[in-house]
């Protein structure tokens, strides 16, 4: 499982020309789901995104987690980040999960991180979205377990 988590001050999911989610400050979420993946991962990421010191403190360091600082989650489910861009010039998506196994462990995802305490949104799991963000910083890191 993967999270490309990027640091926001805004941002929103449309589908079909309709917004389904948005945030103000806080974090948007992409998460990428292969085959082995299981509950357990589900639940260190979640609670890993939601202490993750990422955000600045009253002094200015990056020191506060999501949680500290009441921050919110725009979460997004993500089949591309499993993509394999090393053969030809078409990415090969073989080891996304198949969709049923990565909506339940998406759902699964949204769920701890809202059981942890924090706001949030999320897109439609196979939809196609239009995801617009403010980046702060910009501030992007990655997590996989």
């Amino acid at each position: 499982m993967k999270l490309v988590i990027q640091r926001v001050l805004n941002a929103k999911v449309e589908v079909e020309g309709k917004e389904v989610g948005a945030i103000g400050p806080g974090v948007l979420v992409f998460v990428g789901i292969t085959h082995n993946d299981a509950i357990d991962q589900v639940c260190w990421l979640a609670n890993k995104l939601i202490n993750l010191r990422i955000f600045e403190d009253a002094q200015g360091k990056i020191n506060q987690s999501l949680l500290e600082c009441n921050g919110e989650a725009l979460i997004i489910s993500q089949f591309t980040l499993y993509a394999d861009c090393s053969g030809g010039r078409r990415p090969s998506f073989t080891q996304a999960a198949q969709p049923e196994l990565a909506n339940q462990l998406y759902e699964k995802f949204i769920e701890e991180v809202r059981k942890g305490g924090i706001k949030v949104q999320c897109g439609i799991f196979g939809a196609d979205m239009k995801v617009s963000l403010l980046n702060n910083g910009p501030f992007t890191v990655s997590l996989e377990r």
